[in-house]
């Protein structure tokens, strides 16, 4: 008899690669580093709101060093992935967390994408899409090499279904 618990009972075996939490930190950079480079130029080149623009100069630092320090070990973590015999397990969110089980049977499209971050630290998102309202799950900072895989074996397991798991 098979000891594993139920899917709703424990956490997706797989965590996703680590290189995710890298990507993870270029992102708020690239948004922190202007923001902080514009209040920096404001506060030189206007006196009438020198003090509020380095508030918003301090207050960007602050919240980039938070979102590039705490979050992506938080996200990290948490987020886990799985592909069983009869589903695609998920588990997302840092803040907001969430569990979603994807029967195979009802699974419609399988997609794999990298964005820019995503291609330079050979990373890619796998996503999962349903009919149901709750649509689709993406499985974010995969190995480029495993999400393809994936991929490819959810496609050809969802081909063995014939009904329509109605």
């Amino acid at each position: 008899m098979d000891s594993t618990p139920p899917l709703l009972l424990r956490e997706p075996a797989h965590q996703v690669d680590p290189r995710a939490v890298t990507m993870w930190r270029m992102t708020p950079l690239l948004t922190g580093i202007p923001v902080l480079a514009a209040a920096i130029v404001v506060a030189a080149l206007v006196d009438a709101v020198r003090w509020p623009a380095l508030a918003v100069g301090i207050l960007s630092v602050v919240i980039t060093v938070f979102f590039v320090t705490v979050v992506p070990i938080w996200r990290y973590r948490f987020h886990r992935w799985e592909v069983s015999d009869d589903a695609v397990y998920t588990q997302a969110g840092w803040f907001v967390r969430s569990r979603v089980i994807i029967p195979i049977a009802r699974i419609q499209v399988v997609d794999t994408a990298a964005g820019p971050i995503e291609q330079l630290l050979n990373l890619a998102t796998l996503t999962v899409t349903t009919a149901s309202s709750a649509g689709t799950v993406r499985v974010v900072g995969l190995d480029a090499e495993v999400a393809r895989r994936a991929a490819a074996d959810l496609t050809a397991r969802t081909q063995a279904y014939t009904d329509d798991a109605t």
